[in-house]
């Protein structure tokens, strides 16, 4: 079983969540909020909100946690329909790629969404969105 971690603010993060639930049929996957901040805390105090707000985090049974891309790889990895693209992203010099546009999407993940004509939550000002003290 994984557990990740989004972005509900963020329209990129909710299409993942969209699509990795459709072909989840086997359910491995369960997916947290992380403005559900207290929740997010209390099982699982070892990741930060300023880390979460940077990429999406799957936790896996053993609590291994793997960030960004790497997640991504999990949770391809976890359902059928995902191993071929997961075979895919694994092939050599994707393994550098592939965090890279990781990286560039969830930077300006919010830029993205006004392109998409989605607006920014109330939280958030200038693409950088407020956590709870």
């Amino acid at each position: 079983m994984l557990t990740a971690i989004y972005d509900s603010n963020c329209a990129i993060c909710q299409t993942t969540r969209i699509l990795m639930q459709k072909l989840d049929w086997r359910l491995q996957i369960e997916f947290l909020d992380l403005h559900a901040h207290e929740v997010v805390q209390r099982r699982f105090p070892q990741l930060a909100d300023r880390d979460l707000m940077g990429a999406m985090h799957v936790v896996d049974s053993n609590q291994t946690v793997y960030s960004g891309f790497a997640g991504i790889m999990q949770l391809l990895k976890a359902v059928p329909l995902g191993i071929p693209f997961w075979l895919i992203f694994s092939l050599p010099g994707l393994g550098r790629l592939g965090p890279a546009v990781y990286r560039w999407v969830a930077n300006h993940r919010y830029e993205i969404n006004r392109l998409l004509g989605i607006d920014l939550p109330d939280n958030c000002v200038d693409d950088i969105c407020k956590l709870p003290e």
